[in-house]
């Protein structure tokens, strides 16, 4: 079995020269997948742009992955798995539930900003109706942490009666995400919309600093003033 590029040390030792350029093409050729199908999506990513992006052969990819699909799913399955990864290594003080709760907002709002690839390639998958990401046991395994450090932070400031009881980290962790979200894919749209760039760093900002105001009057035991 090849390890992934994250294989510890240990075992890197063991696998010899060929095991680790296999881990190395491997990780190439998904990263090019990442960037070819979230440009040009599912239909316009052909095997041959990514081979070539990845500096690669088309029979590497069926090698690795099986098919064009089994890549697609992988890429999708890595930009949730890097997500995840970012998200564990934030340093929260559950004590401090409010700037606990901020900072997760921050983070969600900042990753959009810095991976477009996230939003450019989740919004190719929702136009197919979810047909690929469905096939996928690893993609449900990646929610879990994330809304798990929402409740810990919600659980702390309703035991603080800072929080209201009523109010769940599925909805906050949605209500997060989706502004961010919405924002973002929709920026070109919007912006011919309401006759402005909506992404200038001024106006990313007002509506990083505006997430926060809904957020935590969302779940603010008594309204703020």
């Amino acid at each position: 079995m090849i390890k992934g590029p994250n294989t510890p040390d240990k075992e890197k030792k063991t696998l010899g020269v060929r095991g680790l350029s296999a881990i190395a093409t491997r990780a190439q050729i998904l990263k090019a997948a990442i960037e070819i199908f979230s440009t040009f999506g599912y239909e316009g990513g052909s095997t041959e742009k990514i081979s070539k992006l990845a500096k690669s052969h088309d029979r590497m990819i069926y090698y690795y992955f099986g098919s064009k699909q089994g890549l697609y799913v992988a890429a999708i399955q890595e930009i949730y798995k890097q997500f995840n990864e970012a998200e564990a290594k934030l340093k929260l003080d559950i004590e401090k539930p409010v700037e606990a709760l901020q900072e997760v907002a921050h983070f969600i709002w900042s990753y959009y900003q810095k991976h477009p690839e996230f939003i450019t390639l989740l919004n190719n998958e929702n136009l197919h109706r979810g047909e690929f990401i469905s096939t996928s046991r690893e993609t449900k395994k990646f929610s879990s942490p994330a809304i798990s450090i929402v409740d810990k932070v919600l659980d702390q400031g309703k035991s603080l009666g800072i929080f209201r009881k009523d109010i769940t980290a599925r909805d906050i962790y949605l209500l997060i995400a989706s502004m961010g979200y919405f924002y973002l894919s929709n920026q070109y749209t919007l912006s011919a919309f309401l006759g402005e760039k909506i992404t200038t760093k001024a106006k990313l900002a007002h509506w990083g600093n505006f997430m926060d105001d809904v957020v935590l009057r969302t779940v603010s035991h008594h309204p703020l003033t």
